[in-house]
């Protein structure tokens, strides 16, 4: 499989000689597996004055990007969805499918280590908060059927555990070092578990999804809700029984103190030793 990029082309609190915002382009490799050292892998940054700010631009940069690299990615990922357009013209020009997302986690860190150890180092730094990116917040839809588990459970695993994940079988999924989230081993990492005789099938709808993350919505009674992509939002299940609410309530809790660390592992049934997919996920505030 070929490595999967992440990409942010956007202004920065930075203001040019002519008091105009300086943009940059930020291109890094996804770390798929957990045991990934976040340090090893790809990154690119590159500034761009404010008047030259188009498609043409970011797929020269992209392309300098795939030179230093020596491979094209077999897609990108972006999270900021007003750079659609721009962002999807230079991808789709070299040949690249770029895919709106929130699961964009080594971009997302390296953003914040940017905003509080680069650009405030730069001439024309401008403080104040990092705006946050508005995403529409359409009403979650019923699960499709194929997507819907015979049941499920909430689980928990600890933080050293999960460092064996190399070495479990797993079907579909994705993984992230821990390292990113700033979890440590006796951290206590929350998840749920899908149970299904169609778990291969599953798994391989799911990996199809983009899987953002999970969370307990209390907003309408109890939800449980798989948010993937940018803006979509599924209902996994309605909670109602004071038990699973109460189970449910501490899946939030144990995922808040994990810095919005959890997974999805899907299974054939409760004895199964393999995954049809496994997927480490973080909430994070973009």
């Amino acid at each position: 499989m070929g490595s999967i990029w992440e990409i942010d082309f956007y202004s920065r609190p930075i203001l040019d000689d002519n008091q105009k915002k300086v943009w940059e382009v930020l291109v890094c490799e996804s770390a798929l597996d957990i045991s990934t050292k976040a340090d090893s892998l790809f990154r690119y940054a590159q500034y761009c004055p404010s008047t030259q700010v188009n498609s043409g631009w970011l797929r020269t940069a992209l392309q300098e990007a795939i030179n230093q690299a020596g491979k094209a990615p077999i897609k990108i990922r972006f999270f900021r969805r007003q750079m659609n357009n721009m962002i999807t013209k230079a991808c789709q020009d070299l040949g690249i499918p770029a895919q709106p997302s929130r699961r964009t986690l080594v971009l997302n860190h390296w953003l914040e280590q940017r905003m509080e150890e680069v650009y405030p180092q730069e001439a024309g730094y401008q403080g104040g908060a990092n705006p946050s990116v508005r995403l529409e917040k359409p009403l979650p839809q019923r699960l499709p059927d194929a997507l819907e588990g015979q049941q499920w459970v909430f689980v928990n695993l600890d933080a050293a555990d999960l460092a064996e994940m190399p070495e479990w079988e797993i079907g579909f999924g994705e993984a992230f070092p821990l390292e990113l989230a700033k979890v440590s081993p006796e951290t206590r990492i929350p998840g749920i578990l899908i149970f299904s005789p169609r778990a291969l099938p599953l798994a391989g709808w799911m990996s199809g999804l983009d899987l953002a993350f999970l969370r307990f919505d209390t907003s309408e009674e109890g939800r449980l809700l798989l948010e993937t992509g940018v803006t979509e939002s599924w209902i996994v299940a309605n909670i109602k029984k004071p038990q699973l609410l109460a189970e449910a309530k501490d899946f939030e809790e144990a995922k808040q103190k994990a810095n919005g660390v959890h997974f999805i592992g899907v299974q054939s049934d409760p004895k199964a030793q393999s995954f049809a997919g496994f997927w480490l996920l973080q909430e994070v505030n973009l």
